[in-house]
């Protein structure tokens, strides 16, 4: 197995908030979702892998390095795509290129100057005449250009229409038939990771609540649905979450294998989506 992220009982401690021993890796040629409410620590632990913040405990290995000891020689190595510009505003793409060009060994003007051309953006007009979408083209633009094997992608389509937010899909697919790249991508917006994510990480209140492939999380979790009849004491303590209707109840089972021997066929399970999983997970601990 070749990680080219590796992430093991990750601890920072901000006195309000905690980021509990969090353990996940990601292999090269792989899209890993990381999803999770705001407040979850999403932004704590990419602040950490960037080493922007410093960690109380654990390990950051990127490209098998120690992200801290070897910061430099990582960072050139990696691409990172805010939610939001963080340029000159006033200056124009080209003249933002100039500034962000010596940052990097590896930088590639013929790579750059196709990828402005494939993004249709105009290298002559000034960042704040660009929409959102364009603004996130020029970043993945930017990223993409210095040989970045890692992409780190932050809410990349947050507040982007559907068809903005499917061409930057489009672009991440192209981009892992490099097999040497991997990349991950945090995210609230889980339908996109229904599209393009082979693994997952879902943190929730700073503590990691799963971490695996996409095929052995859908296998593992069912949404559960039966009469109120079937619920008491004990059978609720078998589910994450619980959402009661008047004609009975859902809910979300991390064990659909126990569930079923269980309650046999009094009850329907259903594969959940993503957005099932996190939703009826952070239901589930605020009820508790």
């Amino acid at each position: 197995m070749d990680n080219i992220l590796e992430i093991r009982n990750l601890r920072k401690d901000f006195g309000e908030f905690t980021l509990k021993d969090i353990s996940f890796s990601l292999e090269r040629g792989y899209v890993m979702g990381f999803i999770g409410p705001n407040g979850a620590g999403k932004s704590t632990t990419i602040k950490l892998i960037m080493n922007l913040i410093r960690r109380d405990a654990g390990e950051i290995k990127v490209f098998g390095l120690d992200n801290r000891k070897y910061e430099l020689k990582v960072k050139e190595r990696i691409g990172f795509v805010y939610d939001e510009s963080h340029y000159y505003e006033e200056l124009t793409i080209n003249e933002m290129k100039r500034i962000i060009a010596p940052f990097y060994r590896q930088w590639d003007d013929n790579m750059f100057n196709r990828y402005i051309r494939e993004f249709g953006l105009q290298p002559d007009k000034k960042i704040k005449n660009l929409s959102k979408g364009m603004k996130m083209k020029f970043s993945l633009a930017a990223a993409l250009s210095h040989n970045a094997d890692l992409i780190i992608m932050d809410e990349p389509t947050s507040g982007l229409d559907p068809v903005f937010r499917n061409e930057i899909l489009d672009i991440m697919r192209d981009l892992l038939q490099d097999e040497n790249k991997g990349v991950l991508f945090s995210t609230h917006i889980t339908t996109d990771l229904d599209k393009v994510a082979d693994y997952i990480t879902f943190i929730h209140n700073g503590e990691l609540v799963l971490t695996g492939s996409k095929e052995s999380i859908n296998e593992k979790y069912g949404i559960v649905k039966g009469s109120q009849e079937l619920l008491d004491g004990d059978t609720r303590k078998e589910f994450l979450g619980i959402r009661e209707t008047g004609f009975g109840f859902e809910a979300l089972t991390g064990n659909v294998d126990r569930v079923r021997k269980l309650f046999a066929d009094s009850v329907i399970i259903e594969r959940p989506s993503l957005e099932d999983i996190m939703l009826y997970t952070v239901r589930g601990s605020a009820n508790a």
